[in-house]
């Protein structure tokens, strides 16, 4: 009996494997090339992102530097404008200096009347004593024979100028003591322009408050929390 063997068809094989060896290069070739373009849109993508950031940090500079012109440009007219305020302040102040005598110190005495008080005089005056070294300038000294109320008047009362006006009445206690004055010694600070953070410190150290009120003015008690400090 015959075999009859099949002979391998080697040059169909062969083709077969070139074909794919050509089309494993070409999709190669095409992956580097996707790989190139996405490599390419990347860079273009960076630069116009790094453009974009470069325009950005120049507007927010040219922004800023305006935003601190404006700054500074706001801060030069506050400065100007506090000087203008300063400047007429201190005129109202002398001005008002002026009136105290012809023209407060009498309503003084009736306005403490309201409260209960009774001062037969007021009067502004200084007082120096060299032997135990107390100066105080008073713009309103108001007494009968058991109190005196001293006023100090600010066209605009702050912080420090009602500090100042407890250390005054500690040199008045002072003063008094030495020469057998023992009468009641209380304070009161008068503003034209009362901010109500320094009216409540005030209040709170126990002066009377007297701020204007239309064509006349008001006199405010230390009362609840606080009360009038005697010296």
């Amino acid at each position: 009996m015959e075999t009859t063997q099949t002979v391998p068809d080697w040059k169909a094989a062969a083709d077969e494997i070139w074909a794919l060896l050509r089309e494993t290069a070409r999709r190669q070739e095409e992956i580097a090339r996707r790989q190139e373009e996405t490599a390419r849109q990347m860079e273009e993508t960076d630069r116009r992102l790094d453009k974009q950031m470069k325009e950005t940090d120049k507007r927010l500079d040219k922004q800023m530097r305006e935003t601190a012109r404006q700054q500074e440009e706001t801060a030069r007219q506050m400065k100007e404008t506090d000087k203008r305020l300063d400047k007429q302040l201190g005129k109202l102040g002398n001005r008002f200096g002026e009136m105290v005598e012809h023209m407060v110190m009498p309503n003084l005495v009736t306005k403490f009347d309201e409260l209960g008080f009774t001062f037969t005089k007021a009067y502004r005056t200084i007082i120096t004593d060299k032997e135990h070294a107390v100066f105080a300038e008073v713009d309103a000294f108001l007494e009968n024979g058991d109190k005196v109320m001293i006023v100090e008047i600010k066209t605009k009362p702050s912080i420090d100028d009602i500090n100042d006006h407890i250390e005054r009445m500690g040199k008045l206690r002072k003063h008094a003591d030495l020469h057998h004055d023992k009468r009641v010694y209380l304070g009161a600070i008068a503003g034209v322009v009362f901010s109500d953070s320094e009216k409540n410190y005030a209040l709170k150290k126990g002066f009377y408050v007297i701020e204007p009120s239309g064509d006349t003015f008001n006199i405010i008690e230390p009362k609840g929390a606080y009360y009038p400090h005697e010296w």
